[in-house]
């Protein structure tokens, strides 16, 4: 049975990724508000005179229109809303890993309106040029919220008890953050081997990380080993292309 034709119109949408399609057209990968990501086919958008070469900008919030009913539908208009600056350096590098990480862990046609509210905002704080792992911090953790994975950051994984900010805990991924102490009750060795990936962390942190506020040093350090490590298990270990860009950039 052929899928029904939808048609949408005024949508906030930002541009993820776009390749080419045939001599003159593109693919764009976009991600809408009440849509979630989508792929559209922008016919003619590579001819030099298109209205559209210089509106499908990723980093740009955008209205857009479509139509069609298959995987793959038809733009119909794109609209520049502005007041974003263009974004440079590190910062694009930034925003083309939260735009990596959309791509790789969201479903086509899945709509996040929170998710896609927080990446407007970092985008945004990116483009006002303001510090960017707290960026980073604060949309991993939106995404792996809103992707269903509760991180339970405020309470202890078996007993449910609120998280201490003078204890000393774990992130165990099947159970959530544990103290030293209940995993040495358990006889857990807790030697560096077997603590593998799990980083370290203090009960402050975890809070802080729960009320989404990363401006001491240490939650910010803790914080990052620990996303990092959920994000790469919601991967499946796959690497990321623009990580890998970023982590060159800071060894020159």
């Amino acid at each position: 049975m052929a899928a029904a034709k939808q048609r949408v119109e005024q949508q906030p949408a930002w541009v993820l990724h776009t390749y080419p399609w045939r001599e003159t057209s593109l693919i764009v990968e976009i991600f809408a508000r009440e849509h979630g990501r989508v792929a559209l086919v922008a016919k003619g958008a590579r001819r030099p005179h298109s209205q559209l070469r210089g509106v499908l900008l990723a980093f740009q919030p955008l209205w857009m229109d479509w139509s069609g009913g298959g995987e793959v539908k038809t733009l119909v208009r794109a609209e520049w809303q502005g007041g974003q600056p263009l974004l440079i350096g590190r910062a694009l590098i930034c925003g083309y890993y939260l735009n990596e990480l959309l791509v790789r862990l969201t479903a086509r046609e899945d709509a996040h309106p929170r998710l896609f509210d927080a990446y407007a905002e970092a985008v945004r704080a990116l483009g006002r040029g303001e510090p960017e792992s707290p960026i980073l911090r604060r949309f991993e953790l939106a995404l792996l919220q809103e992707l269903g994975y509760e991180a339970g950051l405020a309470h202890e994984g078996d007993s449910g008890e609120a998280v201490r900010p003078e204890g000393r805990y774990l992130y165990i991924i099947e159970r959530g953050p544990l103290r030293l102490e209940t995993l040495e009750e358990e006889g857990v060795a807790l030697d560096p081997i077997a603590l593998g990936e799990q980083p370290l962390l203090s009960g402050q942190t975890l809070l802080d990380m729960a009320a989404g506020d990363f401006s001491r040093a240490e939650t910010l350090a803790q914080s990052k080993q620990l996303l990092r490590m959920l994000i790469n298990h919601t991967l499946g270990g796959q690497p990321l292309q623009s990580r890998r860009v970023l982590k060159e950039l800071q060894e020159l």
